[in-house]
């Protein structure tokens, strides 16, 4: 049953975005305050990253096991399951005596996470029109960012104050009350409705959901993914590094990461609605973006901080546009009645495949190397690579419109 109140509507679009702020601010904890368990346990960048790359596992593989479940249970019940379990790997964490103990307690946690999104796109889907969908999943999005900028924001504070571990210990807390309203809030949905379609002429698509145009699309999310999080993981280690700075003040760095984010949310959205109106060609758009802060950053990176910083949040940044289109535009699109989350759930995977593989290659590069050139060139590489497989998708896009 579509929402046709602006009131509820709005109510529903807000109470989606704030569960996706405490999502995030208990999941990228971790990556926030790697660089000070590195200086506080003596343990290598490497090391630490098993955490990371066991939880992006996990969270990529149980995106597919949620999306499942997301259009066979109510949204409000997976949601909770997740949240519930996050919280408990939070309040774990600091306790965890190696680091064997904290991949897996940080894996669960990965698992846990991934009961977020495809129920929540199920939900929008289910009760949003194509219009207010659109417009749902940029300010669920903004909750991803406004999450980072709270999380790099209070880190550095809580750090000083009493050290890394109460900043999951916090997180834990605000998850509490996240997780309250959500059950009071959250409606129930029908879960015979038909999902929306996405295409404002009412059409619906056709065909097989995998296709060599949706392969090449999955490989360019699996590229997405190793450089937003890449950057968003590893870039205050990389200020931190390169230019002699504390780990609080690298930190806080990272704020400016997903005020881009929001940014490139915004001009992904209007220039899909306003301009392109074809998502791959507005991927191919914003990766090209990336690829010149990418190349650019490269080049310069060892010259001044604050350009390396504007440069990491123009690449991070039109990274998630780009997740914007192929992963939140592109599910409604492509699924068959019933499957939107499904759907979602087998796309978001691939953004935790790139998440993975960047975890941890990252931090072995760069030790390998001694610098973080190579890392940089795989950055460009890899946003470069993405702008030429949305190139060579469109046509197979516009064809699968058309038969639509």
């Amino acid at each position: 049953m579509i929402i046709n109140n602006q009131k509820e509507e709005t109510k529903l679009i807000w109470l989606c975005a704030f569960i996706y702020f405490i999502s995030y601010i208990t999941r990228i904890n971790y990556g926030a305050v790697v660089s000070e368990m590195v200086t506080n346990t003596g343990l290598s960048k490497s090391v630490l990253s098993w955490a990371l790359t066991g939880s992006f596992i996990t969270y990529g593989l149980g995106q597919t096991v949620s999306g499942y479940f997301g259009d066979k249970f109510q949204p409000r019940s997976l949601v909770s399951l997740g949240l519930c379990t996050s919280l408990l790997m939070n309040l774990l964490i600091p306790l965890c005596q190696n680091p064997v103990q904290m991949t897996v307690v940080w894996c669960v946690n990965g698992l846990a996470q991934a009961f977020m999104w495809p129920p929540l796109v199920k939900l929008m889907s289910n009760l949003l029109d194509a219009k207010a969908y659109n417009r749902a999943t940029v300010r669920v999005a903004w909750g991803s960012s406004f999450g980072t900028i709270f999380i790099y924001l209070v880190s550095p504070a809580i750090i000083a104050l009493t050290g890394w571990r109460f900043v999951f210990y916090f997180c834990t807390i605000m998850g509490l009350a996240g997780l309250l309203l959500w059950r009071k809030s959250c409606p129930k949905i029908d879960m015979q409705t038909t999902t929306i379609q996405r295409k404002i002429t009412g059409e619906k698509p056709a065909g097989r959901l995998i296709t060599p145009m949706v392969v090449c699309v999955m490989i360019a999310i699996i590229l997405q993914g190793i450089v937003r999080d890449g950057v968003t993981t590893w870039m205050p280690s990389f200020i931190a590094e390169t230019f002699k700075l504390s780990n609080e003040i690298s930190i806080l760095t990272g704020i400016v990461l997903p005020v881009f984010s929001i940014l490139c949310f915004q001009a992904t959205e209007r220039l899909y609605d306003k301009k392109l109106k074809n998502p791959l060609t507005c991927s191919a758009v914003i990766f090209g973006t990336g690829s010149i802060a990418g190349v650019l950053l490269l080049i310069l990176s060892a010259k001044n901080a604050a350009v390396s910083v504007f440069l990491s949040a123009l690449l991070t940044g039109s990274m998630h546009g780009v997740n914007l289109m192929l992963i939140s535009i592109l599910p409604p699109l492509l699924a068959d009645k019933g499957r939107v989350s499904a759907v979602s759930g087998i796309l978001n995977t691939c953004t935790y495949v790139g998440s993975a593989l960047s975890a941890y290659l990252i931090p072995v590069v760069t030790e390998a190397s001694g610098s973080w050139s190579t890392t940089l060139l795989l950055w460009f590489l890899s946003a470069f690579i993405g702008t030429l497989i949305c190139l060579f998708s469109i046509p197979s896009w516009k064809k699968r419109m058309h038969k639509a």
